[in-house]
């Protein structure tokens, strides 16, 4: 028998603490009352587990799971739901058809993947205002996300 390499048998990742995720969550919460509307929002970490969720007084029923699809897809994809309709344009019909029938795939605008030392941790999802006010709020989650190696 030849010499047994040694391989190492885990990887080591970085992932969001609890505190960082309600941070993110409650600066949702505050960009959504400043822009005018009530949302449903939704953080998700890596692997598309919901790590976080808050439905505003007043977001519409269906914007709770609309936010967990976004968060999802934005992490699933690693890439922005609003960016995903351009992105898809030049795919195979049936890429596109079998992506947008799977269960929590949506080209909505509102999902953002999430960033820490450009290395995926998660996923937001923000849904109850227009698309580009869901689209902003979750963007600013994901710029303070980016910021959180340096805090």
């Amino acid at each position: 028998m030849g010499s047994v390499r040694m391989q190492k048998f885990y990887r080591t990742t970085l992932a969001m603490t609890e505190n960082a995720t309600l941070q993110l969550l409650d600066l949702a919460v505050s960009n959504a009352q400043e822009a005018g509307f009530e949302a449903a929002i939704a953080i998700v970490d890596r692997s598309g587990t919901l790590q976080a969720f808050v439905r505003m007084q007043g977001a519409f029923l269906v914007s709770s799971e609309l936010a967990q699809k976004k968060a999802i897809t934005a992490v699933g994809m690693s890439a922005e739901t609003i960016e995903l309709e351009a992105l898809l344009e030049s795919a195979e019909p049936r890429v596109r058809d079998g992506l947008t029938k799977t269960a929590d795939f949506t080209l909505v605008g509102g999902g953002v993947p999430l960033y820490i030392n450009e290395v995926l941790v998660g996923g937001v999802g923000v849904s109850g205002g227009s698309e580009e006010q869901d689209q902003y709020c979750a963007k600013a989650v994901a710029d303070r996300c980016e910021k959180l190696s340096s805090l």
